[in-house]
C-alpha cells in the first residue's frame, strides 16, 4: 500500500468507477470507491482518507454539494467532470477543492492532480500558489484586465464592450495570457488564478 494512503473515489457510473479503481490500485493506492455522495458520507472517516476524488453529476446530492459539506474537513477533494464551465470551476475552487479535472483525461494528468493535492494539502481551501502569482504578476496591465474578464466567464464582446477595445483585440490578449501563464483551458485558467490568491468573483487580485 502506498504511503499516501487511501483514496476516495465517488461516481455514480459502475464502468467509471470500475476503471478508475484499477488505474488508482495499480497506481499504489487503497481504493474505496462509492456509487453515491449518500454511500460515501456513510462510510467516510477524514482520518484515513488521503484525498477524494469526486465527480459532480450525480443523481441525489451532487459533488459540488457534497464538496460544500466537506469543506472544513482535512481532506484534499479533486473533482472530475464531463461539463466543465467557469461557475462551476469557480464554486468548486472556492469551496476548497484541490483541483478540477476535465473529462476525457489522460492517467497521468489524474494521476498528478491527486499526488499535487495530497502533497500540498491544506484544510478548506485551496493552496496559494506562489509560482503561479508570478505568472499573473507578468502580464500587462490590458492582459490582467482582459484576464479578469474572462475568469468571470465573459465572452469576447461582452469584455471588448467593457474595456472599449475590439473583439479582435481581446482575442489577442486571451491568448497571451493563455501562453503567459501556461494555461491550456479557460477552466484551467480560472484553477489557477484561484490558487494565486486571485478572486475571479471579485475580477481583481
Amino acid at each position: 500500500m502506498s504511503a499516501e494512503g487511501r483514496l476516495c473515489l465517488v461516481d455514480d457510473d459502475p464502468s467509471v468507477r470500475e476503471s478508475l479503481e484499477a488505474l488508482l490500485s495499480v497506481a499504489g493506492f487503497d481504493v474505496s470507491a462509492y456509487g453515491s455522495a449518500e454511500d460515501f458520507l456513510a462510510g467516510f472517516d477524514p482520518e484515513r482518507t488521503a484525498c477524494v476524488l469526486l465527480d459532480v453529476r450525480m443523481p441525489g446530492m451532487d459533488g459540488l454539494d457534497l464538496l460544500e459539506s466537506l469543506d472544513r474537513r482535512s481532506v484534499p477533494i479533486v473533482i472530475m467532470t464531463g461539463h466543465a464551465d467557469v461557475p462551476t470551476a469557480v464554486r468548486a475552487m472556492k469551496a476548497g477543492a484541490a483541483d478540477f479535472v476535465e473529462k476525457p483525461f489522460t492517467s497521468a494528468r489524474l494521476l498528478d492532480s491527486i499526488r499535487g493535492a495530497i502533497a500540498r494539502s491544506t484544510p478548506g481551501r485551496p493552496s496559494l500558489d506562489p509560482e503561479l502569482r508570478n505568472r499573473f504578476a507578468a502580464l500587462t496591465p490590458r492582459e490582467t484586465e482582459v484576464m479578469q474578464q474572462m475568469v468571470i466567464g465573459l465572452p469576447n464582446k461582452l469584455i471588448a464592450h467593457h474595456l472599449g477595445m475590439s473583439p479582435r483585440t481581446v482575442e489577442i490578449h486571451r491568448g497571451r495570457v493563455m501562453q503567459k501563464t501556461g494555461a491550456d483551458s479557460l477552466s484551467h485558467l480560472v484553477r489557477m488564478a484561484i490558487r494565486a490568491g486571485l478572486d475571479p468573483d471579485a475580477g481583481t487580485p
